[in-house]
């Protein structure tokens, strides 16, 4: 699969370990060598000002997405390489859709569950084919992959769209498993039992 534009979602505080930070850098750092765009959620505090300020230091490609209404609350990056701003949430997540051919999640809060699940059920849903993919630092997302198991074994997620969420502590394997990607076969999305 060819990937120019990463959309990477993540926190707007930095969270309690330093990993988490160095983490932001290092992914902005290697996808500025494999010439990938960012697109993020434009803030210039957390992890997404980290993740923002270590592109531009690398000179990469940084595109920003943010409603008007938290432009302020968020503190809007100033320097990016293209900033937009949005009327509404809806709009943020779906612009940063287009402009991707995958994403991935580095920690946070409500915020980045919310719209990486959101992008996954897209995918599961057939409305697109595009990877998606949690970059585990210091095991913040096992509970979260440990939940997603569970739907499987409980009977509320087929094991084929299991699949869809990829997931590494390190981001160079996590971007080979993003660039080697295949949608798994279409399936269905309900799980029929055979109880009354």
């Amino acid at each position: 699969m060819n990937i120019r534009r990463i959309c990477v979602f993540c926190g707007s505080n930095l969270g309690t370990n330093p990993a988490y930070q160095k983490a932001a850098s290092a992914l902005a750092r290697i996808l500025v060598a494999r010439q990938i765009e960012i697109v993020y959620g434009a803030g210039n505090v957390g992890l997404m000002g980290a993740l923002a300020d270590s592109v531009l230091a690398a000179h990469g490609t940084v595109v920003g997405v943010i409603p008007e209404s938290l432009v302020a609350r968020e503190v809007a990056h100033q320097g990016l390489t293209k900033l937009h701003i949005v009327q509404s949430m809806h709009q943020r997540k779906a612009l940063m859709s287009d402009l991707s051919d995958g994403f991935i999640a580095l920690p946070g809060g409500f915020g980045t569950f919310e719209e990486f699940c959101e992008v996954v059920t897209w995918s599961q849903l057939g409305i697109q084919a595009k990877p998606c993919g949690l970059l585990n630092v210091a095991g913040y997302y096992d509970p979260l992959l440990e939940l997603f198991d569970r739907a499987v074994s409980e009977g509320f997620l087929p094991a084929h769209n299991r699949k869809l969420v990829l997931a590494d502590c390190e981001p160079e394997r996590l971007l080979e498993q993003m660039t080697r990607f295949q949608q798994p076969p279409a399936g269905d999305k309900w799980i029929r039992n055979n109880q009354r």
